[in-house]
């Protein structure tokens, strides 16, 4: 009875995974793309690791309840069955929880309203989630189904972290603060880097460095966040694949009068043609390195941002922390990256970092140590698992 569905709603994408909690592992995932239109293509992996297959077609998907009802299809078709691996729970990731849900939440129609009226903070992505959980209902009437908010863990910031110094007036009226996300990674992570050193997750204090497309950082204090690098929205902090990170907001102003750039133009700018693409012509960090080894001054000069901007921020939450027990690197370029890891620690021999060369060469499916066994700081590398997290919080829920 610890079999959960876990679902990850986007506007033209489904992505499912169904996880056995105890066991830690999923039996089958999928992805379904391009809802909406009439080339579409779904693919349904059964089981795990080497012993994995996969099942890809082509197939017209008009909407979400088309889309849950091709994942249906594919469960009975290349298992495992439904029947006999029936969900107790289904876990919906949901972006924007506002400063209403710090906690996995059973979904009732009240939840419902409020996933859509807090939309406005994120128009991209909860009317995404919403309609994936409203498709989802139809598809699964009898389950519990439990929204699992990235902003939820990020709750527990003081207000010194998560308020903006303007007009506190207008900020209230328009819910103007920081709200982190990625938060079921962080929370996943810095849990499994405590499990991994063998030590209460309530004395640690960790910084989390969440390196993918996006990417953000975290400061973890005996298991809770007090300060993260993403703001109101996941645009605010580190350099991106395409995205700015921070910036000076009178450079916007500049764009608008000299350049001609309305918000729509702004907002195009900063979110998809920003970042490591903007910088070094390569939205995808493996490219951007190959362009650097092979001599692009424009690649290396991103790629020098891109890990100058971490190192200021672990140094800054080096200083709000007190104590650095561990940093910890997650996600696609934060496992995979060696070059990234090794200068986003450059120069921090002060703070009790000494990074192992060899070990951070060596490639791992696990979590495992990079740094010296003389090192004062741990540095981690640490796969997330933001689907198990999801299935866990949400078997909670339904347990309680």
């Amino acid at each position: 009875m610890s079999i959960v569905l876990v679902v990850n709603s986007g506007s033209s994408s489904l992505k499912y995974q169904l996880v056995d909690v105890a066991a830690g592992e999923p039996l089958a995932g999928g992805l379904i793309e391009r809802i909406g239109h009439a080339d579409g293509r779904a693919s349904h992996t059964v089981g795990h690791g080497d012993d994995a297959q996969t099942f890809r077609e082509e197939v017209g998907v008009p909407d979400h309840d088309a889309a849950f009802a091709r994942m249906l299809e594919a469960f009975e078709a290349h298992g495992p069955s439904l029947a006999e691996h029936a969900p107790v729970a289904v876990g919906h990731r949901v972006v924007q929880g506002g400063a209403r849900f710090f906690e996995p939440t059973v979904i009732t129609e009240l939840v419902k309203i409020n996933i859509d009226e807090l939309s406005v903070l994120a128009p991209l992505h909860n009317p995404a989630n919403l309609a994936g959980i409203v498709a989802a209902e139809h598809a699964f009437p009898g389950v519990p189904h439990v929204a699992v908010f990235d902003t939820a863990f990020h709750q527990t910031m003081p207000p010194a972290a998560y308020t903006y110094a303007i007009d506190r007036e207008l900020a209230e009226k328009h819910r103007i603060r920081r709200y982190g996300f990625h938060g079921t990674s962080h929370r996943f992570v810095s849990r499994a880097a405590a499990e991994f050193l063998e030590r209460p997750v309530e004395e640690l204090r960790v910084i989390v460095l969440h390196l993918g497309n996006g990417a953000s950082a975290c400061a973890v204090s005996g298991g809770r966040s007090v300060e993260t690098s993403m703001g109101m929205t996941p645009l605010e902090g580190l350099v991106m694949g395409t995205r700015s990170g921070d910036i000076d907001p009178a450079i916007l102003l500049h764009l608008e009068r000299r350049a001609g750039l309305d918000a729509d133009g702004v907002d195009d700018l900063l979110n998809k043609r920003s970042g490591i693409l903007g910088l070094g012509g390569h939205g995808d960090m493996r490219d951007l390195e190959a362009a650097a080894e092979a001599g692009d001054p424009d690649a290396e000069l991103a790629l020098e941002v891109y890990t100058h901007r971490i190192r200021a921020y672990v140094g800054a939450y080096a200083a709000q922390l007190g104590r650095v027990d561990a940093i910890v690197f997650t996600a696609g370029v934060g496992e995979n990256s060696a070059r990234v890891r090794e200068l986003s620690l450059e120069g921090l021999e002060g703070f009790g970092v000494e990074l192992d060369a060899e070990r951070n060469r060596m490639r791992g499916s696990g979590a495992r140590r990079i740094s010296t066994d003389a090192s004062r700081t741990e540095v981690l590398v640490v796969p997330t698992n933001e689907e198990l997290e999801i299935a866990r919080q949400a078997l909670e829920v339904v347990e309680r």
